[in-house]
């Protein structure tokens, strides 16, 4: 059986390198997800995470177990599990959205001025997974010129 499961959850405060964290992330779950036929989009925006995961129900409840133990998620938010017949994200093993003016909009017609994720619920999660659907994929940059510095390869 296949589901969806979506969830929501705080970046912790403590870890100072978002890009690096949104690098290993994404790096990890697609090659995961690409093995595992899970499919998925991540969100981040306002120090907040929103991620759909897509596949068979027993992968993608122990892919969410890891989740919740990885110290990166603070003040995890779980929103309904439902079976789905078809995936929406099949074309991505992890699709990453930036903040997007239109996750902007989506928040302002529902009374936030922006990405709050306290404020979705049952009523109106398919309605931000449409908005998440229609908006491009991102690349993430990894930190260049760091990894050899105070290095002396040659000598």
């Amino acid at each position: 059986m296949n589901i969806r499961l979506c969830y929501a959850s705080s970046r912790h405060e403590l870890i100072d390198d978002l890009i690096e964290d949104l690098s290993d992330i994404l790096t990890v779950a697609r090659d995961f997800n690409s093995k595992n036929d899970i499919f998925g989009v991540l969100y981040y925006a306002n120090n907040a995470f929103f991620q759909c995961l897509e596949g068979e129900k027993v992968i993608v409840h122990e892919l969410f177990d890891r989740i919740k133990a990885d110290c990166r998620h603070n003040s995890i938010l779980e929103f309904n599990v439902v079976e789905i017949d078809k995936f929406s994200f099949k074309n991505w093993s992890m699709k990453y959205v930036q903040k997007s003016s239109n996750v902007d909009i989506f928040f302002n017609q529902i009374g936030f001025g922006q990405f709050i994720p306290a404020a979705i619920n049952e009523e109106n999660l398919n309605q931000f997974i449409d908005v998440l659907l229609t908006e491009n994929q991102t690349e993430v940059k990894r930190k260049i010129g760091l990894n050899k510095r105070g290095t002396r390869p040659y000598l």
